[in-house]
């Protein structure tokens, strides 16, 4: 626990919303454990219309569990999941904690380049994944493979028009591929698992791989107990939530941190029925807010906009929804205003990074809220502002500085870097985040600025120099510098790019060249052809004046 020493902010929490909070010596697949025990009936994941309780979701685990082991997974073996929200997701993450293994997250839509550069970092033998994304993983030793279908109504998938041709086609490329892949169904044909210790909440349980503040690829490696820490701090945080009653919207994916915290732990933790949407699309979304509507629908500000404007075009009640949180990027007064209007709560802004877990701010669920800031720190969690220059020197109140935090959430460091992590872990156990803002008397917190230069797209971070490493290897560029424009609706990535001589800017297809090489939100929406670009007298591309550039351009 954290104690909270100037918890002058704290005057504006909902009644009710404890200053600190008790985290229990246990690991997360307590929770589970728990669910199971208290509400074995009920169902935990809603996926297209089948139901899996948790009766039955804690089953599967251990029958997961016990194959992973058959395979050779043990305590501090990293596993890596590559699927989009599903039950076998679900079942994937707790199985992997229950052997005391690790989770190691990924984007089944990075490409093969991105995969094989995080796999060389955790070093994951053993792969969980998305049958369509098979193909695309490194050589490991055993690749479990994951048929969505097999989650849905028997009904519904004869009715569906997927490609099943294809997806068996698939399936026999990544047998050739790989010759240990197995079925997911086979994993789950072992018998319960039996004599295994659990984890302590001490053990690493998930290695997320992040931007962070320098832009590479560093893999943020998270406790038991800090993830056990951030689901209780929601929990207080949505104080009026009820056990076993709650109906949540996994509208965000689980493999970003927001995505994992709300639904595979926050989610557990109140015994919520979890509705799972591989991806975000608002008719999906509405046809099942008809049939079962939400209690708990945390997004992203696009999300929001097109989810309540396509409601009163369609006119469906989402009156339901009273515990929203908005994160990844600013929410406006429009957007609050336009999705007040159509749910049953207050829509509030949070705040957080990968490395805590992720959430540590937010505005209250009371009328002390302030829509265009963060709001303020979680219970358990301390902020500082600081000179960037000297993190032991506070500015004044008002006086714009870089944010640092400490509480139960904050990780421990990155994964095979102890030089990143010293970079970002102060020796007192404070965390730079690198953003740079102002706090007013009431703790009341406005981003105003970033140290970091990583792009926020879709709630997704986007690291330049990873994309202009990728552009320059284009034969027409020559040089290239990434930055993020800002939108209505967040930023898009832009590039400006210098041509190698008698070269000429198709964009077209430098687009379509990117995006065999990167992920399709980390592909530039704009490419700007320049005489040159700015830079410092050491070489050093200014981002600044490139981003001030193409604003006015634009």
């Amino acid at each position: 626990m954290v104690p909270v020493t100037n918890p002058a902010w704290t005057n504006n929490y909902q009644p009710g919303v404890p200053v600190e909070i008790d985290v229990p010596d246990e690991p997360l697949t307590a929770m589970l454990a728990r669910a199971a025990r208290k509400g074995g009936r009920r169902t935990a994941c809603e996926f297209f219309g089948a139901e899996t309780s948790y009766r039955d979701l804690a089953d599967q685990v251990e029958r997961a569990a016990s194959g992973l082991a058959s395979l050779g997974v043990g305590p501090g073996d990293r596993v890596a999941i590559v699927l989009p929200n599903s039950p076998q997701h679900v079942v994937a993450f707790y199985a992997v904690l229950r052997l005391g293994a690790v989770v190691v997250e990924h984007n089944p839509l990075y490409t093969a380049t991105e995969l094989s550069t995080m796999f060389a970092d955790h070093g994951a033998r053993i792969a969980i994944a998305w049958d369509i994304a098979v193909p695309k993983l490194p050589e490991v030793d055993h690749v479990v493979a994951v048929n969505l279908l097999e989650a849905f109504p028997a009904a519904k998938r004869l009715a569906l028009h997927l490609p099943v041709p294809k997806l068996a086609a698939t399936r026999r490329r990544l047998h050739a591929k790989a010759p240990g892949t197995i079925a997911w169904r086979k994993l789950l044909s072992h018998a319960p698992l039996e004599n295994w210790a659990e984890p302590t909440a001490s053990d690493l349980a998930v290695i997320q791989y992040t931007s962070g503040t320098t832009g590479a690829f560093k893999g943020a490696m998270l406790t038991h107990r800090n993830l056990y820490a951030n689901a209780l701090q929601g929990a207080a945080w949505m104080k009026d939530a009820k056990d076993g009653k709650e109906t949540i919207y996994a509208v965000l994916p689980m493999f970003h941190a927001f995505g994992m915290t709300l639904y595979l732990t926050f989610g557990m933790l109140k015994r919520a029925r979890l509705v799972l949407f591989p991806t975000f699309d608002v008719d999906m979304v509405l046809d099942a807010a008809r049939k079962r509507p939400p209690t708990v629908f945390c997004a992203v500000p696009p999300i929001y906009e097109k989810t309540a404007r396509r409601a009163i075009e369609r006119k469906i009640s989402l009156k339901s929804a009273k515990f929203c949180i908005s994160g990844a990027m600013k929410l406006t007064d429009p957007v609050v205003k336009l999705w007040e209007s159509v749910s049953g709560g207050l829509l509030v802004e949070g705040y957080g990074l990968t490395e805590t877990s992720p959430v540590a701010l937010g505005n209250p669920f009371w009328p002390t809220r302030r829509t265009g800031t963060i709001g303020v720190p979680f219970p358990s969690t301390l902020m500082r502002v600081v000179d960037p220059d000297d993190p032991t020197r506070e500015v004044a109140q008002g006086e714009e500085g870089e944010l640092l935090l400490k509480g139960p959430q904050v990780f421990v460091g990155y994964w095979n870097s102890p030089q990143e992590t010293a970079k970002s872990l102060l020796p007192d156990g404070w965390l730079r985040t690198g953003d740079i803002v102002v706090t007013d008397a009431e703790g009341f917190t406005t981003i105003v600025d970033r140290l970091k230069e990583i792009i926020v797209t879709g709630g997704f971070n986007v690291s330049p120099s990873e994309v202009e490493h990728v552009l320059m290897e284009h034969p027409d560029i020559d040089d290239v510098a990434v930055v993020g424009l800002q939108t209505e609706s967040g930023e898009q990535v832009a590039a400006a790019v210098v041509l190698r001589p008698g070269a000429h800017l198709d964009v077209a297809e430098v687009r379509a060249w990117a995006k065999h090489r990167l992920a399709a939100y980390k592909v530039p929406r704009s490419f700007v052809a320049v005489e040159e670009l700015p830079k410092s007298l050491l070489g050093k591309v200014l981002r600044k004046q490139v981003r001030e550039s193409l604003t006015q351009a634009a």
